[in-house]
C-alpha cells in the first residue's frame, strides 16, 4: 500500500536500509563518472591526503538516492522528485564501508496549481557502519494526493 500525500506525516523518520561499498564498484563508478586519481588509482590515492582510495561523492550520492527510493519513495505514491537541496559530503567513503540512510519528513505543502499532488521536503542522512555522517541532503518530492 502506498502512502498518499495526506498520509505522510511531518517528523516521520525511517531507516532506508544499507549497502556495502565494494572496491570493484567504487573503481567502476569512478572510471565511468568521476575519473580523479583519488577514486581510480590506488597508488596516487595512497599518496594523497586521504591515504587510499575513496569513493566519488557522486557515487555516495547515487547509493544514497537508491536507498532513499527503495526504503521510502517506493512506499509512497511518489510522482518523482524535483531535485535535491543542500547536498554535502562530510567525510570520505572507503572500500568496505557499509552505508545506511535515514530519511525524515521535514515539511509538506499542497501544490496550488495542481490539486492532484503535493510537495514534500525530506532530510536524508547517510552514515557509515561506524556512525560517521558522510552525506546529507534535502530531497524535494512530488507525491500524489488521494483526491477524496
Amino acid at each position: 500500500m502506498s502512502l498518499y500525500y495526506e498520509e505522510i506525516e511531518v517528523g516521520h523518520s525511517r531507516d532506508c536500509g544499507s549497502v556495502t561499498v565494494t572496491r570493484e564498484d567504487l573503481l567502476s563508478f569512478a572510471e565511468q563518472f568521476d575519473p580523479q586519481p583519488i577514486h581510480t588509482d590506488p597508488e596516487a590515492a595512497a599518496e594523497s591526503m586521504y591515504g587510499g582510495l575513496i569513493a566519488s561523492g557522486w557515487h555516495t550520492a547515487a547509493l544514497s538516492a537508491r536507498l532513499l527510493v527503495e526504503g521510502f519513495m517506493n512506499e509512497t505514491a511518489s510522482l518523482g522528485g524535483r531535485g535535491m537541496d543542500d547536498l554535502r559530503w562530510h567525510a570520505p567513503v572507503r572500500p568496505g564501508d557499509t552505508l545506511s540512510v535515514e530519511v525524515e519528513v521535514l515539511d509538506k505543502e499542497p501544490d496550488d496549481r495542481n490539486p492532484g499532488m503535493g510537495h514534500t521536503r525530506v532530510g536524508v542522512t547517510t552514515t557509515t557502519d561506524d556512525g560517521e555522517t558522510v552525506l546529507t541532503m534535502v530531497g524535494l518530492g512530488l507525491v500524489e494526493r488521494r483526491g477524496d
